[in-house]
């Protein structure tokens, strides 16, 4: 069993509960109601607080805030939550709060990478394997799915989700859906094409890949409104299954509340 090593310098609330094989480095606090998994690393200067479920394998640089209270004003320090999967990296400066309403969650999922002051507000849902660049930034109640890339200094304005898959560019503003599979950027931020390399490393086959280009072609560069061009796109890929991307997309589109970026 790993032994955890613990700096002199660091304050450990009793409340916490640490697994095995954490290294907690100088400077360090973990607040009461944070469960710390086995192998997590803490430079120094790290502050968790909770209450907060944080998985195994996760690394902590200096200076980052993970689980601070809601900055929502209409919290009233009710007991609300963070729960972060395994083999994330906060980078320097990065901050994640808990939710607003009593027993609410924060999610985070597994192996995201979060650069410099990164942001996540209360409320947010995020997925695994997302790449958040320096300052991206989520406002309260946002959705990231898997996979997703917030560019640096990109914001995403509050109840907005951003699609599986789907890219960010740098100093964009969002302020609707971004659909799966696509490239959002400008301020405000339009659909610019879909990631054809990003969906290359991850696997996608070339007809799947061919048939996104068409689903964003009749979206995007036809005359249809969005409506209209999903019954276009449901009519020919009806046999290709839930799960196939373009119904995938077209399922986003369809359960959207604030619109998509067009």
């Amino acid at each position: 069993m790993a032994l955890t090593e613990i700096h002199p310098s660091a304050v450990i609330d009793p409340g916490a509960s640490l697994g095995n094989g954490i290294t907690i480095g100088p400077y360090c606090v973990i607040g009461e109601g944070v469960e710390l998994g086995d192998g997590c690393l803490l430079h120094s200067h790290v502050v968790l607080d909770g209450p907060a479920t944080i998985g195994s394998g996760n690394e902590f640089y200096p200076h980052c805030v993970v689980g601070g209270r809601s900055q929502d004003l209409k919290y009233e320090s009710e007991p609300t939550y963070l729960r972060v999967g395994d083999d994330n990296t906060f980078r320097e400066f990065v901050t994640v709060n808990r939710g607003t309403s009593p027993g609410d969650v924060t999610s985070i999922g597994s192996r995201g990478h979060f650069l410099a002051y990164s942001h996540i507000a209360h409320d947010c849902v995020v997925g695994d394997g997302v790449i958040f660049s320096n300052n991206g930034t989520l406002a309260g109640h946002v959705t990231v799915e898997d996979n997703a890339i917030m560019g640096g200094l990109s914001a995403v304005h509050q109840f907005c989700r951003v699609g599986r898959h789907a890219i960010t560019g740098g100093c964009s503003k969002i302020v609707q859906d971004v659909p799966p599979f696509m490239i959002a950027d400008g301020n405000p931020a339009q659909i610019r094409g879909i990631n054809s390399v990003g969906l290359q490393r991850h696997g996608f086959g070339k007809d799947q890949i061919r048939d996104l280009k068409e689903a964003y072609r009749v979206i995007y560069r036809s005359d249809l409104t969005v409506n209209d061009a999903m019954v276009t796109l449901k009519g020919e890929y009806a046999d290709k299954g839930p799960d196939y991307p373009v119904n995938e997309l077209i399922a986003f589109v369809e359960a959207s509340e604030r619109g998509i970026i067009r």
